[in-house]
C-alpha cells in the first residue's frame, strides 16, 4: 500500500505538480478498510436506527456492520477493534478511510486506531465523495428490490442485514473486481475464477468461431482498489481530454470574442459603411 501527499490543488499548478496527488492504494485484501455510517428509517417519521458498515476497498467484502439505535463513538471502537480481530490485522498492516462524521473523529476510535498500529485517514473537509466505495455500497443496499421504505423495529433491520451481506459478499457479482464475488477476491480464489474463465472461453471458441468477431475475449481481473477522488476531480478540472471538449473550448472563446452583431450579420460581414461589425477579416473556425 502506498500513501502520496500533495498540496491543494490550484489552477497555477503545473501538469506534474497536479500529478502529486493524495492516494490511498491497496494491492491486497486487509491493507485499506473503509466505513460508513447510513440511516435506517424507522416506523414513524424522524425515527432512525443506525448502520455501521466496514469495507475492504480492495475486494469489496464487508468485513464487518452493525445496527444500533444511535450513533456512538464507543460502539463504533467495538465493532472496529472486534472486526480487526476477526480478520487477524497485524500492527501496520491497515489503513482505515472515513468521512469526518463525530463518531469517526472522536477520541475513542482515535485512541483504539493508535493502540492497534492502524493509520487513520480522513475526507476532505466539505468534500462528499471521498468516500466512494462505502457510499455505493450504501446504494446498492438501498435500491434492492426488498429494501423496505421502513422498518418497523431495530429487529427487523437487523434480520435484513443477515440477509443482505451474505448475499453481497458471497452471490452479488460486483463490476469493479472483474464480475466476481466479493468472497472469491477476498479469500484469493480470483486467480483460479479467472482460469476456470479462460479454459471455458478458448472451448467455446474451438467449438464454435464464427461467433467471435475478433479473438477470444479476456476475462477480466479485479483491479487494486484506491482512493483517489482528488484525481479524478482534478483531470476533469484541468485537462482537456476529447475533441468534443477543445470545441466547447473553441466555442467558448469564440463568443466572447466576437460581438453579438457579428452573428446577425454573419462572421464575414461585408456590408461595408452600413455595419459597424469591423469583422471583415476573420473567418470562421472550421468544425
Amino acid at each position: 500500500m502506498s500513501v502520496l501527499c500533495c498540496p491543494d490543488p490550484d489552477p497555477k499548478f503545473t501538469s506534474t505538480q497536479l500529478c502529486r496527488k493524495l492516494t490511498l492504494l491497496a494491492h491486497a485484501p486487509n491493507q485499506l478498510w473503509s466505513w460508513d455510517i447510513t440511516k435506517l428509517r424507522g416506523p414513524a417519521k424522524w425515527t432512525y436506527f443506525y448502520l455501521y458498515v466496514i469495507l475492504d476497498v480492495f475486494s469489496r467484502y464487508i468485513v464487518g456492520w452493525m445496527v444500533a439505535p444511535r450513533e456512538s463513538a464507543e460502539l463504533a471502537k467495538r465493532l472496529i477493534q472486534e472486526t480487526c480481530e476477526k480478520q487477524k490485522i497485524e500492527p501496520g498492516q491497515l489503513s482505515l478511510h472515513a468521512d469526518r462524521g463525530s463518531a469517526m473523529r472522536s477520541k475513542p476510535v482515535a485512541l483504539l486506531l493508535a493502540d492497534l498500529s492502524v493509520t487513520k485517514t480522513h475526507s476532505r473537509p466539505y468534500t462528499s465523495n471521498d468516500n466512494p466505495y462505502s457510499e455505493s455500497q450504501f446504494r446498492t443496499m438501498k435500491y434492492r428490490p426488498e429494501f423496505p421504505e421502513r422498518f418497523g423495529c431495530i429487529q427487523d433491520s437487523r434480520a435484513f442485514c443477515q440477509t443482505f451481506f451474505p448475499w453481497y459478499n458471497d452471490e452479488h457479482r460486483h463490476s469493479g473486481i472483474g464480475m466476481m464475488t466479493p468472497a472469491m477476491v477476498h479469500y484469493g480464489l480470483a486467480a483460479t475464477v479467472r482460469e476456470n474463465r479462460q479454459i471455458t472461453l478458448d472451448t467455446a471458441y474451438a467449438a464454435h468461431p464464427e461467433r467471435f468477431v475478433r479473438r477470444v475475449a479476456d476475462p477480466t481481473s479485479p483491479s487494486q482498489g484506491s482512493l483517489d477522488q482528488q484525481a479524478i476531480k482534478l483531470r476533469r478540472r484541468y485537462s482537456l481530454n476529447s475533441s468534443k471538449e477543445c470545441l466547447k473550448v473553441i466555442d467558448t472563446r469564440r463568443a466572447l470574442n466576437f460581438p453579438a452583431h457579428a452573428t446577425k450579420h454573419g462572421v464575414n460581414c461585408r456590408s461595408g459603411s452600413e455595419c459597424n461589425c469591423h469583422v471583415s477579416n476573420v473567418h470562421p473556425v472550421s468544425q
